[in-house]
């Protein structure tokens, strides 16, 4: 099996993890989040979303955070924009980063796409015309992410064809990459396998990544799945950060020291030192007030404290 030798790794944590958290969490929190993210290796990851603070109130510091993190040249920043209103409130940041990307996104779920953005997928992909345009007039990067890849709270299973319709339409008005997102979690990797083929009869394998949630503990089954055909870049979530809010209880994103686990014992290079990562986790678990969401995480700092004591 060709396996490949390096990974990028997309931290998800600060933007798709932390959106849905009901406790308000301090921009200077975010902040360090982001910063020790990067200091542990990470050098790609969702940083905010512009999006309104109506609907998703956690992010309306996304002025306060960007202006606050770390700026590295070997970093790319990326921001979800919806919108225009969303697009110009990001493009106020453009000069601070050498690597800036925006993210649109796309449902593989026409019922997913209607109940949550009361619009048709076709629908959804035509108000993002403007915004790709103006990314590119902009020399902005245009990242598309399509949800509900493999299964939908509503629909159930859906079909590799769906995801292929909904990749030809991203790329063609002007997404360069595509994320391909198991939003629910219920993928399983032949599933997945499908729909990255799907995928990339319209996406050359350097430009797409897996987005695996791990609600039914498949994640990491699916990202090795994925691996098997070659695919090189994952989205995850620091400490596993980000529920699954159609499965009450149950985990959401898969998590990034996990994800790192597997691949370094795989001998595969991901530029990540995991005792940072999981030292990041594991502070923004104890703010949360949570358990850590990474068994690896949990395994290590077990592991730590037995050391200590002995």
């Amino acid at each position: 099996m060709n396996y490949p030798n390096f990974v990028k790794i997309i931290d998800v944590g600060a933007r798709d993890g932390l959106q849905n958290e009901k406790q308000t969490v301090p921009s200077d929190v975010k902040i360090e989040l982001i910063n020790g993210l990067i200091d542990a290796g990470v050098r790609k990851l969702e940083a905010t979303s512009f999006v309104s603070p109506k609907w998703v109130p956690q992010m309306a510091d996304n002025d306060a955070v960007l202006n606050g993190i770390s700026k590295r040249d070997d970093v790319v920043y990326s921001v979800l924009t919806p919108n225009m209103k969303g697009f110009d409130a990001a493009l106020a940041h453009r000069d601070q980063f050498a690597n800036y990307e925006v993210v649109i996104f796309g449902s593989a779920s026409e019922a997913f796409s209607q109940k949550n953005i009361n619009c048709s997928i076709a629908e959804s992909i035509e108000r993002f015309v403007p915004v790709a345009d103006a990314a590119k007039a902009h020399g902005i990067k245009v990242r598309g992410v399509i949800s509900c890849t493999v299964g939908c709270p509503y629909e159930g299973d859906i079909s590799a064809d769906k995801v292929a319709y909904v990749t030809e339409k991203l790329v063609a008005i002007g997404a360069e990459h595509i994320g391909i997102a198991d939003t629910i979690g219920v993928g399983t990797p032949i599933k997945v396998q499908k729909a990255l083929d799907a995928a990339l009869r319209y996406i050359d394998i350097d430009n797409i990544s897996g987005h695996f949630h791990d609600t039914y503990g498949q994640a990491l089954s699916n990202t090795l799945a994925a691996l098997q055909m070659g695919i090189w870049q994952f989205d995850t979530s620091v400490a596993g950060l980000g529920g699954c809010p159609y499965a009450k209880g149950a985990t959401g994103n898969v998590a990034t020291e996990d994800v790192v686990y597997l691949l370094h014992g795989m001998g595969i290079e991901t530029g990540i030192d995991l005792d940072k990562l999981v030292d990041v986790g594991q502070k923004i678990s104890a703010f949360l007030g949570r358990q850590n969401g990474s068994k690896v995480a949990t395994a290590i700092l077990n592991k730590r404290k037995s050391l200590t004591v002995s």
